[in-house]
């Protein structure tokens, strides 16, 4: 079956302030801020959640359908994809607007500020996916990420209508959307996936209570940063799995879409969610030891004996032959 991967899709200008944000910031003056980060250095990466999210899947052996809207300046990134595995033949290119840009400070507690750019994404909204389905077969997941507002409710309410499996990762999105925007594009995932902040997001601004989010999805899956991830349903507590053994983090931009990328990749080949959780961890590893989303080059054998060096040789025996 496909998996469909709907998102941004951007370049990063990646920098590092050596020092701590904290230290300029006044608590009793952010409502009147004017600071300016002294950066060390500017990396300049490929990005966009679902462009991450798809090269962790092709990593993994898949061949994921990525969905999202691009500008002219995309050519060199669409072939870079393209190499690596993953079917842009759905991307919607722009005849005004540039690729989408992500500029990122991390200073050394690994704390961000951020600005995104939209560009060309505010153009998704125009892409249907049945065309897309009828091309490639029925999505075993379409992940509906970060991407265009006006574009996450119509995959949301698509997928609903045609009863695709959906995925719902706002993540970005949520320190802008309202409660009205959040509510449709929870309410009925099959899986939600979050960070813990963003846990905090989702339920102050749509009023549910943390049980009555998970009563409106079928699985809750939140990333807890170093200390892994837990993943629950309405009934309670699923799984927790920990984050991958000797991890020396150098810049984590991406490293939430990669993991997301090992979960569904090991959801997919039909494994459990706690295979699939420690499958997602060991990418996000790779990722955060890395500047750049995109620029692991760590082969599947290669994070499968990692794996197994965490998790055991059950875990890692399991995972191969479902990915083999």
């Amino acid at each position: 079956m496909s998996l469909l991967i709907t998102g941004s899709i951007a370049t990063d200008h990646l920098m590092t302030f050596p020092g701590r944000f904290a230290d300029s910031l006044v608590a009793e003056k952010l409502d009147k801020i004017s600071v300016s980060f002294l950066a060390s250095d500017l990396e300049v990466r490929r990005g966009g959640v679902a462009a991450n999210i798809a090269f962790a899947l092709a990593r993994l052996g898949e061949r994921p359908v990525l969905v999202g809207a691009v500008g002219e300046d995309f050519a060199e990134y669409h072939s870079w994809l393209d190499r690596h595995g993953v079917d842009c033949s759905s991307v919607h290119y722009s005849e005004t607007q540039h690729t989408a840009r992500f500029t990122c400070t991390t200073d050394t507690e690994m704390n961000q500020i951020a600005s995104f750019y939209p560009g060309a994404m505010g153009e998704a909204g125009q892409i249907e996916l049945k065309p897309i389905v009828d091309r490639v077969g029925d999505p075993a997941y379409v992940l509906i990420g970060a991407d265009d507002p006006g574009a996450m409710l119509r995959h949301t309410e698509e997928c609903k209508e045609r009863g695709y499996t959906f995925v719902a990762d706002p993540s970005q999105q949520l320190a802008f959307a309202d409660g009205d925007l959040i509510r449709p594009l929870v309410d009925g995932a099959d899986i939600l996936i979050s960070n813990e902040y963003e846990a905090e997001l989702i339920t102050a601004k749509t009023g549910w209570t943390a049980d009555e989010v998970l009563a409106k999805v079928g699985t809750w899956v939140t990333t807890l940063g170093k200390d892994g991830v837990r993943i629950q349903d309405k009934d309670g507590l699923l799984v927790e799995v920990g984050v991958l053994d000797g991890v020396t983090p150098v810049e984590p931009t991406g490293v939430g879409d990669a993991f997301r990328g090992g979960l569904l990749a090991g959801l997919t080949r039909g494994l459990g969610w706690e295979r699939a959780a420690q499958l997602g961890c060991t990418v996000a590893a790779y990722v955060v030891e890395t500047v750049g989303t995109q620029e692991y080059t760590a082969t599947r054998d290669e994070m499968l004996t990692r794996l197994g060096a965490t998790y055991g040789d059950a875990a890692e025996k399991e995972i191969r032959e479902a990915l083999a």
